[in-house]
């Protein structure tokens, strides 16, 4: 750890290179250090003092025990020869330092200050000392790591975890303030209280009192609590500048009381938190600067650390940045959300009759309209969740998935779209489907690429055309060579039955966006879709999913859930930069598994999906241009067309409600031989040089999940990351 020593007065150093081993003079009769250490540090610190010419000391400690250095927090050790001083001040913690005023008259002396991880590893130095017999040793025991009344930090069972949250925290700490308004505060925070525990209030008050921002405001709203705990809490405390407290006198609920204390808020911005839970150290100052630095703002949320009841990390939220069709599948934002108040006053706050769900509501209509670019995600842990079983949207759990589905239908009516929401692969998540009778079902050419591969082919038109329930397509099969006369027999035997279908045929190699391209060019449709010929429909209305999200908004091309023949994930979604190019994530995971937050389970907006199954609009593909022949004749196609969708302003979709089996490459073959080698390493020189994906933050993607495998995990921060908006450019 970087421990830091500053003389505070009345002495002056007469040699050493560094504050921490030198010679010192004191020059008066109150000479003192500061000594100071990080958030995340060593646990143990040593201080090792010997005055010269045989003469004594006598150390005076004074600790911090979250109001400065006082008289009675200071020890007073005996007088004697030398000293070694240790303290235990933890791995990690809010009070960073001690003062240690080495003697009370003049002299002259040698102090060391050194730190070790452990308490064997500073036992094992010591032994190496010269004279360390008669050297009198203090041991000032386990200092304060936290301010008073903050709870102690509580290490996770997970080693990555608890030095996930360490770094998280040491990084904030280096953060400087931002200013504020001295007049009205810039937050309020309102917090609705029903027969809350005490010690969980006093739990959230010190977490806001020991922030390192000023200009907040805490209302706590209580929602005529009948419990003698809560009532006396609220009676015990005193209203100042920075705190009020509201006693509504009935139990109207919490969009009723929450209601209350908006009234009564003065901040340009507002958030709610639950009574149970608690601000994580330096988020206030993080939030501040964000919205400082990033004047357009309409709206800031931010990660979760998830702890128990007893305040140990059990658990992290790490979440996307800004994506409005996953939050139609769930409410992925929840806490720390930050709100303007004026748009707040606009939408005429919360809305009673979504119990369990009124948070969800709230955001729904207050995003309505909003720029996604505008509404930033800070990925930082600002906000510790204390999961139990007796929140109101557990214990209500159904009631308030009825009202997440009442609020969600109302939030497409609000686009003019009729929905009915229901269950999606997880039952308490949801699924908006549009209403069939008012959708225009656009006329879909669906483009095929194939050569040979009789099975294939076989499989994958009479699927298309027996096994498919949508009511206006054509297909084109883009043949690059076939020589199997099984396979030319089987192209007129559906020339004479379809007149949908259609076979264009040219001898020369292989190159996949040529064949798109000439498919693309032939077709008469409203969409394309791009289907290789090694898929297997698995039921028949995967089209008209993948059709109806076209209906989402800025939606320009969708991309289905494809599954191995093992039924493994083939494709749900494609990461760019993954290994510095790009790569399907959760790849080979159970068929049915969730993911984090279960968004494997709901549509996402992603930058890319795979060309296997594509559906393309064609506003989007005349904006786009063609598939790039000349750089991306067989790798990477897809994700340098979907590269270009995004950044003319299209939104890329992913639904699990497709769902189809890949049984990948088998008409092509594995990339082996010297030719196809060399061709596909400049395939990937050509994406990394056309779109720097070596250093893409994918908006999909949590900054804080690797990018090294394709099932990604939690990373230690070097950095704190900056906040993102939404995925989808304005057009």
């Amino acid at each position: 750890m970087a421990l830091t020593v500053v003389p505070i007065s009345d002495v002056e150093k007469l040699s050493g290179e560094t504050n921490t081993d030198a010679m010192w003079k004191a020059t008066g009769e109150d000479p003192a250090f500061k000594l100071s250490y990080n958030v995340m540090r060593d646990a143990f610190v040593l201080i090792h003092l010997t005055p010269e010419n045989g003469k004594t000391l006598d150390p005076r400690v004074y600790i911090d025990r979250g109001k400065g250095f006082r008289e009675q927090d200071s020890m007073i050790l005996s007088t004697a020869g030398s000293f070694l001083i240790t303290a235990d001040v933890g791995r990690l913690g809010l009070i960073r330092s001690f003062r240690l005023d080495p003697c009370s008259k003049p002299s002259t002396f040698r102090m060391e200050a050194k730190t070790f991880p452990s308490k064997a590893a500073l036992t094992a130095y010591v032994k190496l000392l010269d004279g360390v017999e008669s050297t009198q040793q203090a041991e000032l025991g386990v200092l304060p790591r936290f301010r008073l009344k903050v709870p102690r930090f509580s290490s996770s069972k997970s080693p990555l975890l608890t030095r996930f949250v360490q770094a998280s925290y040491a990084l904030a700490a280096r953060e400087t303030p931002s200013p504020y308004d001295q007049i009205e505060p810039w937050l309020s925070i309102i917090v609705p209280v029903y027969n809350a525990s005490a010690r969980h209030l006093d739990d959230l008050l010190s977490s806001f009192d020991n922030q390192d921002q000023h200009g907040a405001e805490l209302i706590f709203s209580d929602d005529g609590s009948n419990s003698d705990d809560t009532r006396q809490w609220f009676l015990s405390r005193k209203e100042r500048n920075n705190l009020k407290i509201i006693m509504n006198s009935e139990n109207a609920g919490i969009a009723s009381a929450t209601n209350a204390g908006l009234l009564e808020a003065k901040g340009e911005w507002i958030t709610f938190l639950d009574h149970d839970d608690m601000i994580a150290p330096h988020a206030l100052k993080l939030i501040r600067k964000a919205l400082s630095e990033n004047r357009k703002t309409t709206f800031l949320y931010t990660d979760e650390l998830i702890v128990d009841d007893s305040l140990k990390p059990i658990g992290t939220l790490l979440k996307p940045a800004y994506d409005a069709v996953l939050l139609t599948g769930l409410n992925y934002i929840n806490h720390f959300s930050i709100y303007r108040h004026d748009r707040l006053r606009q939408i005429g706050y919360l809305r009673s009759g979504f119990d369990g769900s009124q948070d969800y509501d709230t955001l729904l209509r207050y995003l309505h309209g909003q720029n996604e670019e505008e509404i930033l995600h800070l990925p930082f842990p600002a906000y510790w969740w204390r999961r139990t079983s007796n929140t109101y949207s557990q214990t209500f759990l159904k009631q308030a998935t009825i009202n997440a589905r009442n609020a969600l239908e109302d939030h497409f009516a609000r686009y003019g779209d009729r929905v009915q929401v229901t269950s999606a692969i997880t039952a308490t998540l949801h699924r908006p489907v549009f209403d069939t009778n008012e959708l225009t079902w656009p006329k879909i050419s669906i483009i095929i690429p194939s050569r040979n591969s009789f099975a294939l082919i076989s499989r994958i038109l009479t699927d298309v055309y027996e096994r498919t329930d949508y009511p206006d397509y054509e297909v084109i099969v883009v043949d690059n060579g076939t020589t199997d006369q099984n396979v030319l027999d089987l192209y007129k035997m559906w020339e004479r039955n379809e007149a949908s279908f259609s076979v264009l045929m040219k001898s020369e190699p292989f190159n996949f966006s040529r064949s798109i391209n000439r498919g693309m060019q032939a077709s008469k449709g409203g969409a394309f879709l791009i289907l290789n010929n090694d898929v297997e429909v698995i039921e028949d209305q995967w089209l008209k999913e993948m059709a109806s999200c076209l209906s989402l908004k800025d939606a320009g091309i969708v991309g289905a859930k494809l599954l191995f023949p093992d039924d493994t994930i083939q494709h749900a979604g494609i990461i760019v930069g993954f290994g510095g190019l790009a790569g399907h994530w959760y790849l080979r995971s159970p068929k049915d598994y969730g993911g984090a937050m279960n968004r494997l389970h709901v549509r996402n907006s992603f930058t890319c999906v795979t060309g296997a199954v594509m559906l393309i609009s064609a506003e989007c593909a005349r904006a786009v241009g063609m598939w790039d022949e000349d750089h991306f004749a067989i790798a990477y196609n897809d994700v340098d067309y979907c590269l270009r969708a995004s950044k003319a302003g299209y939104r890329i979709v992913w639904t699990p409600f497709a769902c189809l089996y890949h049984h990948e490459s088998l008409s092509r073959g594995p990339e082996t031989g010297e030719d196809k080698i060399r061709r596909f390493e400049m395939e990937k020189s050509h994406l990394r040089k056309l779109h720097s994906t070596e250093d893409f933050q994918d908006f999909a993607l949590n900054p804080n999940l690797s990018r090294d495998m394709s099932v990604p995990r939690m990373i230690v921060p070097q950095i704190l990351y900056p906040p993102r908006g939404g995925g989808v450019p304005s057009r």
